[in-house]
């Protein structure tokens, strides 16, 4: 019995975790609402993991890889627009659906009040503006304000690819260490994430009103994957068409990768796949060596759209009305500090965590979520994988160094 419960993914362990907080809060409704100091001391932890992460990837993603930038040139000039552009059509493909079905309407998230930021007044661009500059680093770590973390974190980083010899590679070895111990220690935290979901589903549905909670967690789950439809019939098959990408050898190519990604719900497990695929579709391999893993922290589409849906859902389920201002002002901060964190256990949820605690919202809803995680983890990583093949083959069109003689091969089409 220990080496079978051993065996168990954290994946298995998250669902059965979820069935387990149902029943806890539809049988002992008393003692459910009792866990939520539980669900709380997760939200602390995980908040205390995005400050050194975000500066750590940051830093290591820019002062990194600048030489490479500087060789590679305009390959990675035209990436970096093209993964910006479409990660933002994201955001806001995410930000409409999450406005028009409204999951989160009609729910209250009152137990988790308190866990809550105290709202400082309301958040409009005019105050980023005027406190996007820290004029602390660690005033703005303790207080968790993402965005002068990032801007901050990009000037040192940019500062850093200017100095040459023993200093930079102190500071760089610093930084990726940093990077390298967050990850571990991301990994470790997500390990009590069972723990934590059984609890913040239990405090949910024990408290009036819960089940109702439950009907909003499944209707999420359709936006996103409704979303995620409309970004691929509107962003990424007009995207094709532009780029005159071979669209039958395409999906023929990108299907068994895309089922890799989609049924462990891990873009490491099908990247290789993918990049043996893009190769034999006619891609250059210089080309597909960087798109492929630049794509992986820049352009991840699937969880930019889903952090998108999630952060309104959460404001909705907290009762917290957001004007439009702060709504985009939100997809910003999501635009910003989801970069580089690709490699993170459950990333999208420390990227979420960092946003709510910029924001007046509850963080009992953003737990909750990781209840159904595993079901939407599926399909944003599936469509974060098919975003970055398409991803090569519009660059190497861009390039002019597109083989479509390849696209036409039996061996291309036997890869199906």
């Amino acid at each position: 019995m220990w080496t079978f419960l051993r065996r168990r993914s954290l994946t298995q362990w998250i669902v059965a975790a979820m069935f387990a907080g149902v029943a806890i809060g539809v049988w002992f409704p008393a003692f459910a609402v009792s866990l939520l100091p539980i669900s709380t001391a997760f939200i602390r932890i995980i908040k205390s993991i995005i400050v050194p992460l975000i500066f750590g990837t940051l830093v290591v993603g820019i002062a990194g890889h600048g030489d490479d930038m500087k060789r590679v040139g305009r390959l990675a000039l035209k990436s970096i627009i093209y993964f910006e552009i479409v990660t933002t059509l994201a955001l806001f493909i995410g930000l409409l659906a999450v406005n028009i079905m409204k999951p989160g309407v009609g729910v209250t998230a009152t137990a988790a009040a308190a866990a809550a930021p105290a709202a400082s007044g309301p958040v409009t661009f005019a105050t980023v503006l005027e406190h996007i500059v820290p004029q602390s680093f660690f005033d703005a770590a303790a207080r968790n304000e993402m965005l002068q973390i990032v801007f901050w974190s990009v000037l040192f980083a940019m500062g850093l690819t200017q100095v040459r010899g023993r200093s930079k590679e102190t500071m760089l070895g610093f930084c990726e260490a940093v990077a390298d111990v967050m990850f571990k220690f991301t990994g470790i935290v997500m390990k009590f994430a069972p723990i934590a979901v059984a609890a913040a589903l239990a405090v949910t549905v024990g408290q009036p009103g819960g089940l109702g909670k439950l009907k909003s967690l499944a209707l999420v789950v359709v936006t996103l994957y409704v979303a995620l439809v409309v970004f691929g019939l509107f962003v990424l098959y007009p995207v094709a068409r532009l780029a005159r990408v071979p669209i039958g050898a395409f999906i023929a190519a990108v299907k068994e990768p895309a089922l890799i990604a989609f049924s462990t719900a891990s873009s490491e497990a099908a990247l290789p796949k993918a990049m043996e695929r893009m190769e034999a579709l006619g891609v250059p391999r210089r080309i597909v060596a960087f798109v492929m893993p630049t794509g992986y922290s820049f352009n991840l589409d699937g969880s930019t759209l889903y952090l998108s849906v999630a952060a309104i859902f959460v404001a909705q389920a907290g009762g917290v009305p957001l004007t439009l201002g702060q709504q985009l002002l939100m997809m910003l901060t999501l635009m910003l500090t989801s970069k580089g964190v690709a490699g993170v256990p459950r990333a999208a949820l420390v990227i979420l965590m960092g946003t709510v605690a910029s924001f007046p919202l509850p963080g009992e809803m953003a737990i909750a979520l990781l209840g159904v995680d595993v079901v939407m983890d599926m399909a944003r990583t599936t469509v974060n994988l098919i975003g970055n093949c398409l991803a090569t083959v519009v660059m190497a069109r861009w390039e002019g160094e597109y083989d479509e003689s390849k696209a036409l091969t039996p061996q291309t089409a036997a890869a199906a």
